[in-house]
């Protein structure tokens, strides 16, 4: 195959193949590089939701583009993206007077609260005892282990060339340096995630990009909670942007760090995602340059156990654990930089990038900037 593109992307996670796919779209050849021989990263060990709702206001319109692209491209490759929205119980007081704050700011058409008897019932656990709760309707659903993978087996049969197992040694100008030889294109979008240091280690030191890790399971779904269950707690509202903005987003921190130490103690984002026939649990987060590889019990235990309360499940049954792994920075949700003018690189540095995938991979074909956090 000739050796030079139209559009070179390094990295076949969700952002690279978000990337490909809208250039694709657009007529242009594209070639996606790649050092593993599928995705087995970031992209297909994380919950496959897609919180849109979420984000700050000033990344709506990422997010509006993000959930076009996801729509598109599920019916190109045929995979799942469900839209059933994300549910959120309060138990507190606080929590409730989050959500209703964010009702108000964002109206109807973004967030619905709910009496605690309906979001009990739309989470399989009529009995959950919630004072009340919201509905979030244009949040959507993947299955992160069967969307990424599909759609890069689409965009090969659609002409794109995958070089997996292909080694990135070095990017400037137009030009891949890899352990397979030289590739050139007009344009080059470097997608590292984690590994932006190999690469890029003033970028990576400039915007203090670490790893974070995060405790996942995986566990039997009862026939009571949907098998497209998205939901987001209320150590959720603490970390999410849309909510961190609301004024009694402080008092609901300082709530949460009395009544749920341990969960705090270990970054908690407790949420639960469903499967066809299973439920996925998390997370924590750890931040380090080098992390361990080590799983906690004591905090699989502590997830597990708030998760199945919020759901009723007595009795779970768990089918893998994992330690997922994704970029973070301290000081922004992205970065977006031109080391040279034929070279732009993209990392999500926050659990954001399966939701704002395809919405960046626009900003990135585009060299746009990007606001700070």
């Amino acid at each position: 195959m000739d050796k030079h593109t139209d559009l070179l992307v390094v990295g076949a996670g969700v952002l690279g193949l978000a990337t490909a796919f809208v250039a694709h779209e657009r007529g242009q050849t594209v070639r996606v590089v790649d050092s593993d021989e599928r995705p087995v990263g970031s992209s297909i060990q994380n919950f496959g939701h897609a919180c849109f709702t979420g984000q700050a206001d000033d990344a709506q319109d990422v997010a509006d583009r993000a959930r076009a692209g996801w729509l598109r491209s599920a019916t190109a490759a045929g995979f799942w993206a469900g839209q059933p929205g994300t549910y959120i119980p309060a138990m507190t007081e606080a929590e409730a007077q989050v959500l209703h704050e964010l009702a108000a700011h964002r109206g109807p058409g973004q967030v619905t609260l709910l009496s605690g008897r309906a979001v009990g019932e739309a989470l399989g656990h009529p009995d959950l005892g919630a004072l009340s709760g919201a509905h979030l309707p244009r949040d959507m659903r993947v299955d992160p282990r069967e969307a990424v993978p599909r759609l890069a087996r689409w965009l090969a049969g659609e002409g794109v060339h995958l070089a997996w197992r292909t080694h990135v040694t070095a990017v400037g100008d137009g030009v891949v340096s890899t352990n397979r030889g030289e590739y050139t294109a007009d344009q080059v979008v470097v997608c590292p995630g984690f590994g932006l240091d190999r690469l890029y280690p003033e970028i990576a030191e400039r915007h203090g990009v670490r790893s974070s890790t995060l405790v996942m399971q995986l566990i039997d779904r009862p026939a009571a909670v949907p098998a497209d269950l998205a939901m987001l707690t209320g150590t959720s509202l603490t970390r999410y942007d849309a909510f961190t903005a609301m004024p009694s987003a402080a008092s609901l921190r300082a709530e949460i760090a009395e009544r749920e130490p341990d969960l705090v103690r270990h970054t908690a984002n407790l949420m639960v995602t469903g499967l066809a026939d299973s439920l996925l649990v998390g997370d924590s987060h750890d931040y380090s340059q080098s992390p361990e590889p080590f799983i906690d019990e004591d905090v699989s235990a502590l997830l597990l156990d708030r998760a199945t309360t919020y759901l009723g499940i007595a009795a779970p049954r768990v089918r893998q654990r994992w330690l997922g792994r994704y970029a973070d920075s301290p000081s922004t949700n992205l970065v977006l930089e031109q080391p040279d003018p034929r070279t732009t690189v993209a990392v999500v540095t926050s659990g954001i990038g399966m939701t704002l995938s395809f919405g960046i991979a626009e900003l990135a074909l585009a060299g746009a900037p990007v606001p700070a956090r």
